[in-house]
């Protein structure tokens, strides 16, 4: 599914997004758009240039991140388990359904997670960094989850909605949710909503 064109509405400074963001544990159960959930994606991982550069940075340019929907309140978009691709900025459907009380339930009963509009998970697949950086690759994917989150944060307050980082869930489980390969670890959840 094709995202909409992205088209920036927002009269938000980067100075007034910085003091305004913060961590928002409560949404009015209300849709997102298909253009906010698109640029909360594009801000994640989307691409920013004709060399497959991106958003948010990522050491040598390895990019070991991917991005994922939990979509349960959507306009346009059934509920379900999605996954961006930031090089055609599209959303492929991987799991039918609402999935966020299961979600929830892996990460240790948060209520965020279940009350959302989306969570968005973000995952790293070690070794597109560390083939290139060994051990210390490690790190610097840890970095990079951490510059895509921050980008995801400022982009929900330029929009006016509610976000929260949350990196306290059972990695295996959130896994197996989400069908990942062994291979591709979670490592942030990001609850997001109307406020």
């Amino acid at each position: 599914m094709k995202l909409p064109e992205l088209q920036s509405t927002s009269t938000m400074t980067l100075d007034e997004a910085l003091a305004r963001r913060r961590s928002i544990r409560s949404y009015k159960k209300e849709p997102l758009t298909l253009g906010e959930l698109g640029r909360l994606l594009w801000a994640a991982q989307g691409r920013t240039g004709a060399r497959d550069f991106r958003a948010a940075p990522s050491a040598g340019a390895t990019y070991p991140l991917e991005a994922y929907v939990v979509a349960g309140d959507v306009a346009g978009l059934e509920p379900g388990l999605y996954h961006y691709d930031g090089s055609q900025h599209e959303l492929s459907l991987v799991k039918s359904g609402d999935l966020r009380a299961e979600l929830c339930a892996a990460a240790l009963d948060q209520p965020p997670v279940k009350e959302a509009a989306v969570d968005l998970v973000l995952t790293a697949v070690y070794e597109r960094t560390t083939d290139r950086y060994g051990e210390r690759g490690k790190m610097y994917v840890h970095m990079d989850v951490g510059h895509a989150a921050e980008n995801v944060l400022l982009q929900a307050t330029a929009l006016g909605l509610g976000a929260v980082p949350a990196g306290a869930f059972r990695t295996r489980t959130t896994g197996s949710l989400l069908g990942l390969p062994e291979t591709e670890v979670p490592l942030y959840i990001i609850p997001i909503g109307r406020v």
